[in-house]
């Protein structure tokens, strides 16, 4: 398992760099993205950003209907104008709890982990969790966007 680092790490505020698919498609960057995803399910996250575990690069993990799939320099092309509130939590700032405003839908192109090119639509919780983790890529965290936060025991995005 990966070592998750919490804020106020200074590397989870600078935005990280693209991935080349030959870089994605190697067998040490396929383990990697193994250890991503059993780190994430291990924390009981939802998504994980790769800044979360000092690797300033543009992959994500998130936790799909049908299990943990990998996306690799993923981008917001297109956003609904509709937003809602969303309860968020992050691994990398436990205990820490905000509302934050998302877009309900959002199209995401990215990379999968077999370096094919992909776009797709998100909505309503999956959009909330592309938003976050995209976010996690640029140095944003969930505590920079929050209307209010609150502090609890339990974490979850």
């Amino acid at each position: 398992m990966l070592k998750i680092l919490t804020e106020p790490t200074p590397s989870l505020r600078e935005r990280s760099r693209e991935l080349i698919v030959e870089e994605v498609t190697t067998p040490e960057f396929q383990l990697y993205l193994d250890e991503l995803i059993k780190t994430m399910l291990v924390s009981d996250g939802v998504g994980i950003a790769s800044p979360q575990v000092g690797k300033n690069i543009r992959a994500i993990i998130v936790n799909m209907p049908k299990g943990p799939e990998c996306f690799m320099n993923p981008e917001i092309i297109k956003k609904s104008t509709d937003e809602m509130e969303s309860e968020e939590g992050c691994l990398s700032v436990p205990g820490k709890f905000g509302v934050v405003m998302r877009h309900k839908k959002i199209r995401v192109r990215a990379i999968n982990r077999h370096g094919r090119r992909m776009e797709f639509d998100a909505k309503h919780f999956s959009s909330i969790v592309f938003q976050h983790e995209i976010d996690h890529l640029d140095g944003i965290l969930f505590i920079d966007k929050a209307i209010k936060t609150v502090e609890r025991a339990k974490n979850n995005i």
